[in-house]
């Protein structure tokens, strides 16, 4: 019996070694990342054409459409072509590849985005550089890792008004 016990707690012992090297190794991963991401936005915010907002999202933008567009407000829905991908080059989602446009409430899209397509206009197609903290942050996210900096390729398609609170 006593041998049985003893095992156990040698058992539960490794466990805890395991599962406290895991943590210490994902938290190594967060800093390198976050280390990387920071890295690759103050590059990119060098480049000619990027502009930097205080939230630290940067853009480009590609083509203007109308000036006397209407900007979606957080509460609308817009439709949208779209190409996601990392900094690696790596693409994770294009609507464009799929040759069919998205439409999205604005309020239920990453930070990032909901920022940026609050200041443009239907036919604009911007470049958008989404620091971590503007997008899925210390998650991962299926094919995108924890502190991946998103870029993404955005033509605003349209702008579908919604009344305040429609959005449910």
């Amino acid at each position: 019996m006593k041998q049985a016990t003893r095992m156990r707690s040698i058992a539960a012992l490794g466990l805890a070694l395991v599962l406290a090297a895991c943590s210490a190794h994902k938290a190594a991963d967060a800093a390198a990342a976050t280390k990387a991401a920071e890295a690759f936005m103050a590059a990119n915010a060098k480049q000619p054409g990027v502009v930097t907002l205080p939230s630290g999202l940067e853009y480009k933008i590609v083509a203007s459409g109308p000036a006397d567009g209407a900007h979606p407000r957080a509460s609308d829905e817009v439709k949208v072509n779209y190409e996601g991908k990392l900094t690696d080059g790596k693409v994770f989602d294009s609507s464009f590849a799929r040759g069919e446009p998205a439409d999205f409430p604005l309020d239920g899209l990453v930070p990032g985005w909901v920022e940026a397509l609050q200041l443009m206009r239907p036919g604009d197609e911007w470049i958008l550089y989404i620091p971590p903290k503007l997008g899925y942050g210390d998650e991962d996210k299926g094919p995108i890792p924890a502190g991946s900096v998103l870029i993404f390729r955005v033509q605003l398609l349209g702008v579908l008004r919604h009344p305040q609170g429609a959005m449910g």
